[in-house]
Parts: C-alpha cells; sequence; structure tokens
C-alpha cells in the first residue's frame, strides 16, 4: 500500500487525493487549536510559502493529546485562518494512535507499510515529511520546529 491510496477528507468533507501531490514532498502535522505548539501554525504556513513549489504541508487536526482540539469542522477552520492565517491543507479531525488510528497515520508510523521506520505519535505538532516519490523521509516531534534545518534540508531542490 502506497501513501497515495490513503483516503482522508478535507475540513470541508470533500476527498483529498494524496496522488495529486506525486512529485512533491508531503509535510503532515497533527495539529490542535489549544496546545502550546499552536503557535507553529505560523511557521507551517511560512514554510509551505516558502516552499510552495515542491511541499504541500497538511494539517491533521487530532484530539487525543489532551482534548487540545475540542473544535468541530467549521470551528478550527476559523480559528485557523482568523489566528494564523492559514491557507495550507487541513483535513477532518482524526485519531493518530489508538484502535481507532486513521489509516495515514497506520502508513506513518508503521515500518511494515512505510518501509522505513515505525514510530508512535506522543504529542499534538508531530511531523511525518514524506518524498515526492511517496516514501517516508522521517519524523520529527513537536519540539521541532517546522522551520528547522531538519526539515527544510530535505526541501532544497
Amino acid at each position: 500500500m502506497s501513501i497515495y491510496d490513503v483516503e482522508i477528507k478535507s475540513l470541508q468533507n470533500n476527498p483529498i487525493q494524496l496522488s495529486d501531490f506525486k512529485g512533491k514532498h508531503i509535510l503532515f502535522v497533527n495539529v490542535a487549536s489549544k496546545c502550546g505548539f499552536t503557535p507553529q501554525y505560523k511557521d507551517l504556513e511560512e514554510l509551505q510559502k516558502m516552499h510552495q513549489d515542491n511541499l504541500v504541508v497538511i494539517g491533521v487536526p487530532c484530539n487525543q493529546f489532551g482534548k487540545q482540539e475540542p473544535g468541530n469542522n467549521e470551528e478550527i477552520q476559523e480559528f485557523c485562518e482568523l489566528n494564523y492565517g492559514v491557507s495550507f491543507l487541513i483535513t477532518e479531525k482524526v485519531a493518530v494512535k489508538g484502535e481507532n488510528q486513521h489509516p495515514l497515520y497506520t502508513w506513518l508510523t508503521s515500518r511494515k507499510l512505510n518501509n522505513k521506520k515505525s514510530s508512535t505519535v506522543r504529542w499534538n505538532f508531530q511531523k511525518y515529511l514524506v518524498s515526492p516519490e511517496g516514501k517516508l523521509i522521517d519524523y520529527y516531534f513537536s519540539i521541532t520546529k517546522p522551520l528547522s534545518s531538519k526539515i527544510t534540508k530535505h526541501l532544497k531542490s
């Protein structure tokens, strides 16, 4: 199974075709509006704009860590736009761990599927970078800032 086979919906409940992003890096970030890391939305937006030719940032709302994303789809959208001017793609709210884990995060966290490494999502704003060929490059804990060279070094064209 490829990352491009995973089905997920946008906040507006429209299907997102990850295959549309072949040829670009994808940075998946589980996001929350009431977290100490929430200001990273600003840097995620900047990262998206700086590398728009070869990067797609996708925010994935999750309420599994400290119940820090309690909002519904409309509230999440409004929060992101009003407070951080977010223009990058935000998905439906999903579980990133546990028995109801969304297939996207099953792929991202399972070496059997991504052929790179297994991981556990530990908190909001953990990041997963996928190559333009759909391969997992690496994951980064919440403390890694979006504009960190750990991430940007992979985006040089």
